[in-house]
This record gives structure tokens, C-alpha cells and sequence, in this order.
């Protein structure tokens, strides 16, 4: 596929990441003071909401004081935990304005006791103008955070879709960016302009900040398209570029609509959609020995009680075949799926 060259001032803001990826090479429980994590891409649609409040909820669970900010006036953060933004006396509006502190706007114990969250409304897109003429507009956000930021250990800050002066102060806050990156070539070409961003806070109002990782989100392993943008991201970006990459995945699509995180909303399918082609066979073999060790008539009742999710069927009434079939095979999941529909046309 066919790309410009990153410019050099981009190359120089990739490799600024001294601080940036110490995460993956510390314990997580040696992290003293809360780092302020930025999700930004000045495109949208390329997942920054939905990894925003996941990675928090994930962090909430593993234990760790998680402060989750809706940086975005479309409010999807604050919607996507179960919040309503009008409902609340105080979101990140006022705090940004200074009629209220981030203690007072802050929602505390969402969904999990350590999961904290400032909110957003539509209002939010008027503190451009009411920050405009301020001499330490791009600062406002980090001298708001600091009365806090000690109480926790990571805060994520779910930037909008635009470069404008919202997104200078969330970044002029954050110690790191994560960047979302979409499988497809728009999303790909359109990074020089975050990067020049990026360039220029640093040489600004936050020397300190440095690139977490891009994360390639929405994966289609099915589309050439899609592996072709992850190898030309990796050729860009190199080791930034997380090994982790986030597949396209209908339950993470529908779980804002109940106002829940993913680990939440259908775990059990969203583990099992997760995990890499090595687990999900030492899965599938794991329960392949559990059913050679029962009779062939209680393998259906079998495969309905595990952990597993029931093994799909277009015509219900071979369901006991398929599953004595099953017990035979080694297989991954999708080439048992493509010899079942294959079996079921004849």
C-alpha cells in the first residue's frame, strides 16, 4: 500500500518515550503517583472511547484506583459506564472553568469500587471559547488535575476527535499518549497530523510527554486491508506499536448500549473472542478430553453447561452428531466451523 513518509520531527517524537512505556516493565503495583494516560486521534471512529473506558474498568478490576475522564462533548465515556452527564450537578465543564473541583465532579464507585469518573455534556465544546483568552489555557487541565492526582493510580483521559483546545489540555496533562489506530488506510494517513501535535506540546506547554503505544483496534484478520495497515503501522512505528491488537467484536459494539464495560457485558463470550488461536485450541482440547470421558449421549448437555459458548448449529437437529463429531477432532474453531457448514449442505 502506498504512504508518505513520516516527516522527521514525527520520527524524533516516537522515539521520545523514556517515561512513556515504562509500564510494561514495571510491576504494576510499584506505580506511586497517578499517571495521567491520554487516548487520543484526531479521526474518529477508531475505538479511543471504547478502549478508554475498558482499559479503566480493567485497571478497576485489577485492583488499581482508576480516575476514567470524559474529555469528549459527545459524552460517549460518561454514557458507555451508565452515567447521564445531564443529571449531574458537575462535570468536567465546570471544572475546567474553576466553579467546581475535580472532588466535587468526580463520580466515585462506578460499577467498581476503585472506578471513578468525571463526566462530560455537551456543554464541555463552549470551554474553548470561554478558555480562549486565557494566558494558561493549555494548562488548565493539569493544574486541575494535581489536588488529585496523587489519590489514584492511573487516570485515562478519553480526548475528543479533533485537535482543537480541549484536546491541547488534555494532552497537556497526560505524561503519555495511547493512540488508537483503526485498521484502515484513512486512519493511518492521517497520524502526521497528531504526531505535529504531539511535536509541538512537547516543545510547549509539556516537555514531559511522551508516546504510551499505538494500539491497532477494529482487526479483521479476514480483510487484506487490515493486515496490510498493521504491517505499514509496524514499518512506521516500529516496537511503539502494541503486540496486543483488538479484533472487531460485536459485544464490544453493543455493551455501551447497557452502560457497561466489556469485562461486564457477555465476559464470557468476549474472553473466549479474545484470546489468542493457541488458547482457544488447548481450549477446545482441553474440552474435547472432557467429553471421550462421557458417554456420546450427554455430550449436547455437556457442551451447554460449559464455559465455553454452545458450539453453533444451523439445523438443530443434528446438534448430537456434530458434538460426537467433536469429540475426534483437533482443530481451531474456525476450520471446525468451515467443515460443519460444509457437512450441513450435503
Amino acid at each position: 500500500m502506498p504512504h508518505k513518509e513520516l516527516p522527521e520531527f514525527s520520527r524524533e517524537t516516537l522515539h521520545k518515550t523514556s517515561k512513556a512505556r515504562t509500564f510494561p516493565s514495571h510491576s504494576i503495583e510499584s506505580v506511586s503517583v497517578g499517571r495521567v494516560i491520554a487516548v487520543a486521534n484526531q479521526k474518529g471512529g477508531v475505538g479511543k472511547t471504547t478502549t478508554t473506558v475498558n482499559l479503566a474498568a480493567s485497571l478497576a478490576a485489577a485492583e488499581q484506583r482508576t480516575l476514567l475522564i470524559d474529555g469528549d462533548p459527545q459524552g460517549n465515556a460518561t454514557s458507555g459506564v451508565g452515567l447521564r452527564g445531564t443529571d449531574l450537578e458537575n462535570t468536567l465543564y465546570e471544572v475546567l472553568l474553576g466553579d467546581a473541583t475535580p472532588d466535587e465532579a468526580r463520580v466515585k464507585h462506578v460499577h467498581f469500587d476503585l472506578l471513578d469518573v468525571i463526566a462530560a455534556t455537551p456543554d464541555l465544546a463552549g470551554a474553548e471559547i470561554e478558555l480562549i483568552n486565557r494566558p494558561d489555557r493549555g494548562a488548565t487541565m493539569r493544574e486541575c488535575l494535581k489536588p488529585v492526582q496523587d489519590e489514584y493510580d492511573f487516570i485515562l483521559i478519553d480526548c475528543p476527535p479533533s485537535l482543537g483546545l480541549i484536546t491541547l489540555n488534555m494532552l497537556g496533562a497526560a505524561e503519555s499518549v495511547l493512540i488508537p489506530l483503526q485498521c484502515e488506510y484513512y486512519a493511518l494517513e492521517g497520524l502526521s497530523q497528531l504526531l505535529n501535535t504531539i511535536h509541538r506540546i512537547q516543545h510547549g506547554v509539556n516537555p514531559d510527554l511522551g508516546i504510551a503505544g499505538v494500539l491497532l483496534t477494529m482487526y479483521d484478520a479476514r480483510l487484506n486491508l487490515s493486515r496490510q495497515v498493521a504491517t505499514d503501522a509496524r514499518e512506521y512505528f516500529g516496537d511503539t506499536v502494541f503486540s496486543t491488537i483488538i479484533p472487531r467484536n460485536v459485544r464490544l459494539a453493543e455493551a455501551p448500549g447497557f452502560g457497561k464495560p466489556i469485562i461486564l457485558y457477555g465476559w464470557r463470550e468476549s474472553l473466549h473472542a479474545g484470546c489468542t488461536g493457541f488458547d482457544r485450541q488447548n481450549s477446545y482440547r482441553s474440552q474435547e478430553w472432557h467429553l471421550t470421558n462421557q458417554h456420546a449421549a450427554s455430550a449436547e448437555d455437556s457442551m451447554r453447561s460449559s464455559a465455553l459458548p454452545e458450539l453453533p448449529s444451523r439445523h438443530p437437529r443434528r446438534k448430537k452428531e456434530i458434538c460426537a463429531k467433536y469429540r475426534s477432532i483437533k482443530l481451531s474453531p474456525t476450520r471446525f466451523n468451515r467443515e460443519k457448514t460444509s457437512d450441513s449442505k450435503i
